[in-house]
């Protein structure tokens, strides 16, 4: 290897570059659609063609080849893509219409669409930078939003015309809101007709929203950018539905619940999908596009929260509805109105229906993630060997894509043939045990140094977890562990643990998360201690570190502040120290409103100014950059105040023009080393 890892895992995106995504599945089984660059350093993606029978793949769109080599993004995209997590450039995304015969896609914000067949792409006469392009069905026209406008254009004549205008400046048609992007996996704010005659449009107004600034301190001349920030127990945006003919009629319609979760518009009819602002109740309500009348079809409650799943509502051919609820102590695949898989069987999402079969992940085991399906009352496991799973289904072909711990990087394969992964090799080899630690018998992976004999001498420990809610770290897949094992190479023992609130274990485990993120730091003392008991002697017990980003950036200032005679020391990079400077959806949903008093508890700000001269003398590094519009600088600048105010010591290291993903290749790499530094000098540790 000629790089070393920090400056690979840096430009390579993780070691995301080069892998196929996004696929597409052509009704007959034929053909499938992709997005991959052309290397797993090129951050340009390319759109490519495979053609199933045979197996050979073609180069359909070339950005590169279209002169768009530097993009120029309008500011919406920009959002779209860190909402997204898109770190790459090029043909991020695209839309097909049914035959997957078309396809269309923005690029540097001009307008293109490519025959799949000959290859072929041209640029339509759009009014402006080009958002969220989708065809009609039939591929005669396409809808995409500009300036907040929603347009449908004629592709063979260039004919374009706007449906709907935005009524003020902090008024949009056919976006999803923040809330709906960062929060609820909902990208989009139009859907089309069947029949391509008109359209269901989300209305979205901001002026409700508080109006927040991010600065950029390291360019005094440049204008602080205003954002709509809807921060917990504040206004959210209001959506409205709409469904807007061709010919601009609008018949609004009507919802009453906070938060517009997902529509789906098919031949069965047009469903949308609700949920309270409390989150505690979901409806799924069929609407009538010709008077805008909703029927309850189906309300799913939960003293907690109500789970939303991706990939529904869906219906089978005969009209049955396809839902994932919780039943019996397990999320479940649902079909009409009967739970059709068992309670132990974790439903984590419905990836297609093809006809009458559904396709569908599920965990068993939560460290892994498996491909099912549902076909005349029986379901099937499509996937059987370790890993995680994903895929699609059409025509009655399964692409089946899997990442496991024997395999380096993402197979790909669509019956007897594969699509390449051109990812770069990481150059080193994950040595990971995956094992339940602890009283909770917690979830958790142990990496040790490739070099290490065992007994041979204690490690000083980092802990690595993200600990959030809704989100695994130990999963059976290499590429979750490359840089724990860079880390272990440095010299430490890393352990990284899922605690309560990480999916794969049934809702109750899930549950437990509610009204208090501290217990994600007993969690990792449990599974720090469990660890050390599978490995006596491996683990030094008195040099323990801890670091993430986000809520691992969190959970790793926690656990230095409250837990000091465990850690030692720590880095928190993009933290939320003050839950009531995040935003509504997420927050709300497991701290409740702040009104009700659950938020001082997962609060950092209090800890500031407490303790005694041991929790003074813990090291923590605060890492924040200054463009990061999610987790605002506002968190780390807080608690840098207090800790300050309180004449305790710590490290803040700002990152200019940095958002919440970090995706500069030369941040990226740098961030690594600086950590390691300062852990190495934290825990006294040479050589």
């Amino acid at each position: 290897m000629t790089e070393s890892f920090p400056r690979l895992h840096a430009r390579t995106r993780r070691f995301t570059l080069g892998v196929p995504r996004n696929f597409t599945i052509s009704p007959d089984g034929g053909r499938v659609t992709f997005l991959r660059t052309r290397s797993g350093t090129d951050p340009v993606t390319c759109l490519w063609e495979l053609d199933v029978a045979s197996g050979a793949e073609r180069l359909v769109v070339d950005p590169l080849a279209l002169g768009a080599a530097d993009e120029d993004l309008p500011p919406e995209e920009r959002a779209r893509r860190e909402r997204s997590r898109e770190s790459a450039g090029g043909v991020v995304a695209y839309a097909t219409d049914r035959e997957v015969r078309r396809a269309v896609f923005a690029l540097s914000g001009d307008l293109y669409v490519t025959d799949l067949a000959s290859g072929g792409a041209r640029r339509l006469p759009a009014a402006g930078p080009v958002i969220d392009p989708r065809l009609d069905p039939a591929g005669a026209r396409v809808a995409y939003v500009t300036g907040g406008a929603l347009h449908v254009l004629e592709i063979d004549t260039g004919a374009d015309s706007s449906l709907a205008e935005p009524e003020g400046d902090l008024v949009t048609y056919g976006l999803a809101e923040f809330i709906a992007a960062e929060e609820m996996g909902r990208m989009r704010g139009y859907w089309w007709s069947p029949s391509g005659d008109r359209l269901l449009v989300a209305r979205v107004d901001e002026s409700p929203v508080a109006l927040w600034h991010i600065a950029d301190p390291a360019n005094p001349d440049r204008q602080p950018v205003p954002q709509r920030y809807p921060a917990a127990g504040t206004a959210n945006a209001e959506v409205t539905l709409h469904v807007i003919g061709l010919d601009g009629a609008r018949t609004a319609v009507p919802f009453e619940q906070e938060y517009l979760v997902t529509a789906a518009w098919d031949a069965h009819g047009l469903a949308i999908v609700t949920l309270s602002r409390d989150q505690r109740t979901m409806r799924l309500l069929s609407a009538d596009p010709d008077t805008g009348e909703t029927t309850l079809l189906r309300e799913d409650t939960d003293p907690a929260w109500v789970d939303i799943v991706a990939g529904v509502p869906a219906r089978l051919s005969d009209g049955r509805l396809v839902w994932v609820a919780d039943a019996d102590g397990g999320h479940r695949l649902v079909v009409g109105d009967e739970p059709v898989t068992p309670p132990s069987l974790q439903v984590r999402a419905v990836l297609d229906v093809d006809g009458d079969t559904v396709l569908f992940q599920a965990s068993g085991e939560p460290s892994e993630v498996h491909l099912w399906t549902y076909t005349a009352g029986t379901i099937s496991a499509v996937t059987t060997e370790p890993g995680v799973h994903s895929g699609r289904r059409a025509g009655g072909v399964t692409l089946v894509a899997r990442q496991s711990l024997d395999t380096e990087g993402t197979t790909v394969t669509v019956g007897s043939a594969s699509i390449t992964s051109l990812a770069e090799r990481p150059g080193l080899e994950p040595r990971v045990s995956l094992v339940r630690a602890g009283s909770r018998e917690l979830s958790t992976a142990i990496l040790l140094p490739s070099w290490h004999v065992p007994g041979s001498g204690p490690l000083p420990v980092l802990m690595d977890p993200y600990g959030g809610p809704h989100a695994q770290r130990v999963l059976s897949a290499r590429r979750m562990f490359l840089e724990s094992q860079w880390w272990a190479e440095q010299g430490f023992a890393v352990i990284v643990a899922d605690g309560r609130g990480t999916p794969g274990r049934g809702p109750a485990f899930e549950r437990e998360m509610l009204h208090d993120f501290t217990i994600s730091l007993q969690d990792q003392v449990d599974a720090l201690q469990g660890a050390a008991a599978l490995h006596p002697g491996d683990l030094d017990l008195s040099r323990v570190a801890i670091r993430g980003w986000s809520f691992g950036g969190y959970l790793a200032a926690l656990a230095v502040l409250r837990r000091p005679d465990v850690f030692h020391a720590a880095v928190a990079g993009a933290p939320v120290t003050d839950w009531r400077l995040y935003d509504t959806c997420y927050t709300e949903r497991y701290l409740g409103h702040p009104d009700e008093g659950h938020y001082e508890r997962s609060s950092l700000l209090g800890d500031a100014e407490k303790g005694d001269t041991e929790k003074l003398e813990r090291p923590l590094l605060l890492i924040h950059g200054l463009a990061d519009d999610n987790v605002v600088a506002a968190h780390t600048l807080r608690l840098s105040s207090a800790l300050l105010a309180a004449g305790r010591p710590h490290t803040v290291l700002p990152l200019s023009g940095v958002t919440h993903m970090t995706p500069q290749e030369v941040v990226a790499e740098n961030l690594l080393l600086l950590q390691l530094d300062f852990l190495r000098k934290s825990l006294n540790i040479t050589g």
